[in-house]
């Protein structure tokens, strides 16, 4: 990494003729060129991470594909910050103001490689913060569509249910048995769950593709719902065969979404699974009662056939623990956000300490006009800042643009489902706050030191040519 961090300043040493180094001209110039080279490198990286996707597939590919798109992106910068750095010196009216432009033109090589790491962090905050709160959102509405039942029951065996079932529906309860048969399909353990014909299901189960009438044909036997997993994996939609036994061949009525799931699914209505697995296990139920009646109807049971506290959970209990397991999920995605801000903040803070030396030359002729050192500070602050701002503009698109490759190519290639992508500007707002503050404190020990330099320093500049 310091090779290759090295290697630009001293291949531009090496190729500068021996008296063009003092002159400024010069310089920019050639860091011109070199920008034209980054950019025209940027661009052919970020060409092919529009081809790999299409070209390939495969979760290797999906990380190709963000690889190429954040350094693409990255070695882009430089010269479209220099681009608006000379569009703001043309529309500046003051001198003063161009010359800070200019100034903060000149100033671009040195710090390029810690404006590229500010651009990486503030895109990685967006783009993985952007998936993390898509995921969020999305899963707490699916959890309220699946988790529709007031009270979950699981009996200690099967044969309890021959008497809980007629007590509980003689209560007006309604109960919707939990079933499922374990089968397998291409080599990977799938799940057939069967279902009641119950409006809980029509109206809080989400389908994402589907036939007309499909809870219809679940009903009646004659067609089966699939989770997105098997779906993508197996090139499945509605209306084609899913063979889910050797003998035993369905026609797909729709899709639905299965978060966090990792295996095939389906689901038929309960007479057709039990005509098929007879056998399977009859423990687990949904109760759908008035959520004011879940905690009596719980304490009721147990006193009536003796059941244990743990056979119950209720629809709160079973949210706040799903969604605690998610937040530990990610729990580690703020740290690493916070830890990539770090970074870019002490590579602008030693980017600029490193430049220091090389400002007095700069800053003299300016303090010799009559600006005054305090004032040179401030512009010193300014300047980064300014450039912080430009840098987290064009972070915008390339963050948006990861978060949809994580939620559309890399989450769907490592896990078989799609997320939807919803939005966050009050979120894009403060990472915009964080990103000027971190440059200002990086600036902000620079020009101290300037506004504290003692006036016969600034005049010894004058002592030399350049």
């Amino acid at each position: 990494g310091m090779l290759m961090a090295g290697v630009q300043s001293a291949w531009s040493i090496r190729t500068l003729p021996i008296l063009a180094p003092p002159a400024s001209a010069a310089r920019g110039q050639q860091t011109l060129r070199g920008h034209r080279w980054s950019a025209a490198a940027g661009g052919l990286l970020l060409l092919a991470a529009a081809v790999i996707p299409i070209a390939f597939d495969g979760l290797f590919a999906g990380f190709l594909f963000l690889g190429a798109l954040m350094i693409g992106a990255a070695l882009l910068l430089p010269l479209l910050l220099s681009l608006l750095a000379t569009l703001g010196g043309r529309l500046a009216k003051r001198p003063l103001s161009q010359w800070l432009w200019a100034d903060m033109r000149a100033q671009l090589p040195g710090l390029s490689l810690a404006l590229m790491a500010l651009l990486l962090a503030l895109a990685t905050n967006i783009g993985v913060g952007t998936m993390v709160s898509s995921f969020r959102l999305t899963f707490v509405g699916w959890l309220d569509q699946r988790l529709a039942s007031e009270l979950y029951m699981t009996l200690p065996n099967s044969d309890d249910a021959r008497e809980v079932t007629p007590w509980l529906e003689e209560r007006g309860v309604r109960v919707l048995p939990i079933r499922h048969s374990d089968e397998r399909f291409n080599g990977a353990p799938m799940e057939v769950y069967g279902v009641v014909d119950d409006a809980t299901y029509r109206d809080n189960w989400p389908l994402i593709a589907a036939q007309t009438q499909a809870w219809d044909q679940i009903a009646q036997g004659t067609g089966v719902l699939i989770n997105e997993q098997l779906a993508r994996r197996a090139d499945l939609a509605p209306g084609d065969p899913l063979q889910i036994a050797a003998d035993w061949q369905m026609t797909i009525a729709g899709v639905y979404s299965d978060y966090g799931n990792p295996h095939p699914q389906a689901i038929i209505g309960l007479d057709r699974l039990l005509a098929e697995r007879p056998q399977i296990e009859n423990r687990r139920f949904g109760l759908r009662v008035d959520a004011d009646q879940a905690e009596g109807l719980r304490a009721d049971l147990q006193e009536a056939f003796d059941l244990p506290a743990t056979a119950f959970i209720d629809q709160r209990a079973l949210k706040d623990r799903s969604l605690a397991i998610f937040e530990r999920t990610f729990v580690v995605t703020g740290a690493l956000n916070l830890l990539t801000f770090g970074v870019a903040g002490f590579a602008m803070l030693t980017s600029l300490l490193t430049l220091w030396s090389q400002r007095l030359p700069q800053l003299a002729p300016i303090w010799a006009m009559g600006v005054t050192r305090h004032k040179l500070a401030r512009l010193e602050v300014l300047r980064s800042v300014c450039l912080a701002a430009l840098t987290a503009v064009l972070a915008l698109p390339l963050g948006l643009m990861l978060g949809w490759a994580l939620l559309a190519v890399v989450n769907v290639e490592a896990f078989g489902w799609r997320l939807p992508m919803v939005l966050f500007p009050m979120e894009w707002l403060r990472l915009f706050a964080m990103a000027l503050m971190a440059a200002a404190l990086a600036a902000a020990l620079p020009a101290l030191r300037l506004a504290r330099l003692k006036p016969a320093d600034l005049l010894r500049v004058f002592a030399n040519e350049r």
